[in-house]
């Protein structure tokens, strides 16, 4: 009986949420974003690590500077807005987001610099808006934006098969 009364009683109260915390390959975002590039690099898987020991090259070095250019430009807005109306970093409208940057640079591994950037990724035809969150960390650019429609199948033409001969033209 006691124990029904301790239960109605929490369920008075709403339970707090908790949050997994993001951790890639057993680091955390905090200890990844401090690290270098070659701590991190060991953390990636085999392709990526020899594309990175490769060097990266111009093309990626310039996508990487605009997503710094770009974060940059919103921490300066924030804080503007913050001593304009004396309020403190951490008070300030969380909604802001960074302008997108359009790139072609499908085959780009995502480190966790990019976090928090939004890149339109070329898919050939458009560029699709891609949020970067640390789940993404090490994979390429080009799994979140599909350059292909998957196939819906409908019914098969004529001549697809043997036995579409005996259905009869419309």
């Amino acid at each position: 009986m006691a124990d029904v009364e301790t239960d109605v009683a929490a369920a008075g109260i709403p339970k707090k949420r908790t949050f997994k915390k993001f951790s890639f390959r057993g680091v955390d975002l905090d200890a990844l974003l401090d690290m270098s590039t070659d701590e991190l690099v060991k953390l990636f898987h085999a392709r990526a690590r020899r594309r990175f020991q490769r060097g990266l090259k111009r093309k990626p070095m310039a996508l990487i500077k605009k997503l710094r250019k770009a974060l940059d430009k919103i921490r300066a807005q924030v804080a503007e807005f913050c001593e304009n109306n004396n309020v403190e970093k951490r008070e300030a409208p969380a909604g802001e987001k960074p302008e997108p940057v359009r790139t072609h640079l499908r085959n780009m591994i995502i480190v966790p610099e990019m976090i928090g950037s939004i890149i339109g990724v070329y898919n050939g035809k458009t560029f699709n808006q891609v949020e970067i969150k640390p789940e993404m960390i090490g994979h390429y650019l080009a799994e979140f934006s599909i350059s292909y429609k998957p196939v819906k199948h409908g019914r098969p033409g004529i001549g697809a098969t043997h036995s579409s001969r005996f259905i009869p033209l419309k």
